[in-house]
């Protein structure tokens, strides 16, 4: 199971910040509260988060007195917490796990270890090796554990309790232990130990948190005033470059213009020289011309010669067929001709014949 989402319980707004951005550089959804009240107030009316970062020190409610009510909650007993603090002693990571603390992270957190404990816990969550929360919780408060421990002396002696015993003659007299006055100088110090740690922790506390609003606006200040001068520098430079762009872009348009003219030019002078004939083009153009027309001549004596020949051979030809047919008719003719004065003859012969038979025989008598 990944951790996707975390709430972050912690009066300094350094803190938080500073482990928000670790956090969120993990791409993790981030919650903050600025103490332990506000945190369960969040628990009540929020989901429950993946893991809750719980500072040990603050003012009122300290971390370990939300974790005993978070802890307390069955709702919210389940959610692993981990203790954000300076100290990281092994008695005092023992005791810390005694009321359901999952891991000590120790201040100011490094991304490293942050990134480690983050991946062992996604581990235990996936295979149920979170620590349940004690079925009963104590009294001993892990703020002891923060202050020195204290040597009492072997003659001091203390108040033990305010009950009265009745003596042999009826007075009552309490159970007072009398106090040295190294005991009491010893208490005195720690109890001035413990207050000025207190009052020293809520004074950097709001130092740090009105440096860090100061430190914020005047961020967003130079921001803004970094976005317009780098705004303005750029819209500089875009017309510095403009400029220079469209002069680069004319002195090319001119220098590509001086070049085409020169090749112009020059294309120009090969043309005029190249466009008359010199006296080597003639003289090789003549004798082209001559060998053309010397094969051409050839070519068409040949062709001519030729043709006359198969000319006269059709000639000969038509003429000895023309002549042939000119025979065959005049034979013909001859033919015919003969035939009609035979025809007449032997007419004229067989009328003569029969005149001279009709004379002979009288009929012209």
């Amino acid at each position: 199971m990944a951790i996707k989402n975390a709430l972050l319980v912690d009066d300094s707004k350094v803190a938080r910040f500073a482990l928000s951005k670790l956090l969120e550089s993990r791409d993790m959804e981030v919650n903050m509260a600025g103490s332990a009240e506000e945190a369960l107030d969040f628990l009540k009316s929020h989901d429950r988060p993946d893991v809750i970062f719980m500072d040990h020190l603050m003012p009122g409610m300290n971390g370990v007195e939300a974790t005993k009510a978070i802890k307390n909650n069955p709702e919210t007993a389940g959610i692993p917490i981990i203790m954000c603090t300076s100290k990281k002693s092994s008695s005092f990571m023992e005791e810390a796990r005694n009321f359901g603390v999952y891991n000590i992270l120790t201040k100011p957190p490094h991304n490293e270890g942050l990134n480690l404990m983050l991946e062992q816990l996604a581990s235990d969550v996936e295979q149920g090796n979170v620590p349940e929360a004690p079925a009963e919780m104590n009294g001993h408060d892990l703020r002891e554990s923060d202050e020195e421990p204290m040597d009492f002396p072997e003659d001091a002696s203390v108040q033990l309790s305010p009950k009265a015993e009745s003596s042999l003659n009826g007075h009552s007299a309490p159970n007072v232990v009398p106090l040295t006055s190294d005991l009491i100088e010893q208490i005195a110090r720690s109890a001035v130990k413990t207050h000025i740690n207190n009052r020293l922790h809520e004074l950097l506390s709001s130092l740090f948190d009105e440096q860090f609003d100061h430190l914020k606006r005047a961020l967003d200040e130079t921001r803004s005033k970094q976005e317009a001068s780098i705004e303005e520098r750029l819209e500089s430079l875009s017309k510095m470059l403009d400029e220079r762009t469209r002069n680069l872009r004319d002195e090319v348009a001119a220098e590509v213009n001086l070049n085409l003219g020169r090749e112009l030019s020059s294309l120009k002078k090969e043309l005029s020289k190249n466009a008359g004939f010199t006296s080597e083009h003639m003289a090789e153009l003549k004798d082209h011309i001559t060998s053309v027309q010397t094969i051409d001549t050839e070519f068409w004596q040949t062709l001519q010669s030729e043709a006359i020949q198969q000319a006269h051979e059709i000639s000969r030809e038509t003429a000895e067929d023309i002549a042939q047919r000119t025979i065959d008719l005049y034979v013909s003719q001859q033919r015919s001709a003969n035939s009609r004065i035979y025809t007449v003859g032997l007419a004229i012969s067989l009328g003569i014949f029969s005149v001279g038979i009709a004379w002979l025989s009288g009929l012209f008598g």
